[in-house]
């Protein structure tokens, strides 16, 4: 197999400078192992990703069958394929009432594009309210209600009427109007260091937009699907927004996503114009397998029941004098420190010592841990031992 760095460097096209340089040869439950044999235990699931581990013996089966069927055989929304029939039922089934309609697509940021396409399709407005220090994804539309400027100003000219607000400010929620087609918000912001909105600022969220008869759209493409210890973090605020985005844990480790919203409101993207939204392999029969059977493990297993009780646990474990905040959700945590030097120290030397942990897009003076929920009490012992092991040998 070709494990060439200088291939990797300079015939795939780079994100960054400084890679992560980790060689893949194979991936197991929590575990990634390298050619030399080298095992890393990895804590951040892909970055939220791998909920269920590396190769869950459910989604490893459901994608076997469906490529005994078929594969792509036709854009999105016109044959009848059972693996996206399913998945879109049991999808909304997990789901409340008014949240009764799903179209697949192929990513995060693509889910959250054909969201603020229907939100404007549906309210006729153009105003979009986000929140500053926000990631809704790469691509234009999404790019522009993001709300990091250092990753934003070399590609403008973004959408235009774009309004940011600071999260989780009640006294900013007047800003909502009657001119807003929509407000994008991740339930709780993920690449902002694990930013957790309170109770009443949410609910508050939810009644100004009703108010106004603007839509609320909201993103758990990285803490939807039982990262926070419920199915959707929206629950944790007593609230249901009117168009949902999903992604990453979605597809058991195959790119898939999906926005959902009520029937009556995504019918309008059929027409005025036809075809408002398409996609050619959004619900791609084998991702939509793989979805398919990572909602029914996360069910059946009952993972969700236990992430809460996990995540206490690592916290209770992560004990050091400098570790300055440590800010959680379930499984979804940013551990801060002084400074972005010393984080990437500790990330550098977890890696070394066969642990992966990682940094956030938007905040440098944390570091992530999103481990798969089905991690063992003793991994979490051996995983957050090495994390501290990190933390002393780099003081």
């Amino acid at each position: 197999m070709d494990f060439s760095e200088d291939v990797f460097l300079h015939r795939l096209a780079p994100t960054s400078p400084d890679p992560f340089l980790i060689k893949v040869e194979r991936a197991e439950g929590i575990y990634l192992y390298s050619p030399d044999g080298k095992r890393y235990i990895d804590m951040i699931s892909g970055i939220a990703v791998s909920s269920l581990g590396h190769r869950h013996p459910r989604v490893i089966q459901a994608i076997q069958e469906q490529l005994n069927k078929h594969l792509h055989v036709m854009v999105y929304g016109e044959y009848i394929q059972s693996a996206s029939n399913r998945l879109a039922q049991k999808l909304t089934s997990l789901l409340p009432a008014s949240l009764n309609c799903c179209y697949l697509v192929n990513s995060g940021t693509e889910a959250n594009e054909a969201a603020l396409k229907l939100a404007k399709r549906a309210t006729g407005r153009t105003e979009i309210i986000s929140f500053r220090k926000s990631y809704h994804g790469s691509t234009h539309g999404s790019l522009s209600v993001s709300g990091n400027e250092v990753k934003k100003s070399a590609f403008r000219p973004l959408l235009p009427d774009v309004r940011f607000l600071d999260f989780n400010e009640p006294d900013q929620l007047d800003l909502i109007t009657t001119r807003t087609a929509c407000v994008i918000a991740e339930t709780i912001q993920g690449d902002a260091g694990v930013r957790i909105p309170s109770y009443d600022y949410m609910q508050a969220l939810r009644q100004r937009c009703t108010e106004v008869g603007a839509l609320l759209i909201l993103d758990e493409i990285q803490c939807g699907l039982g990262r926070t210890g419920k199915w959707f973090a929206f629950q944790h605020f007593n609230i249901v927004p009117d168009i949902l985005t999903l992604a990453k844990s979605f597809g058991g480790g195959l790119p898939i996503g999906t926005f959902v919203s009520s029937e009556e409101r995504m019918q309008l993207l059929a027409r005025d114009p036809m075809l408002g939204h398409i996609t050619t392999f959004g619900g791609n029969p084998v991702c939509a397998a793989a979805a398919w059977a990572t909602l029914c493990a996360l069910e059946e297993e009952k993972r969700i029941d236990h992430v809460e009780e996990k995540g206490q646990l690592i916290e209770s474990l992560l004990r050091h004098p400098d570790i300055r905040e440590i800010r959680r959700k379930g499984l979804l945590f940013a551990i801060d420190f002084d400074s972005g030097d010393r984080v990437n120290r500790i990330v550098q030397r977890a890696k070394e010592l066969g642990v992966i942990t990682y940094w956030f897009l938007s905040h440098p003076h944390s570091f992530r841990i999103a481990p798969p929920l089905t991690i063992t009490t003793a991994e979490i012992q051996e995983a957050c031992g090495l994390i501290l092991q990190a933390i002393r040998e780099t003081d």
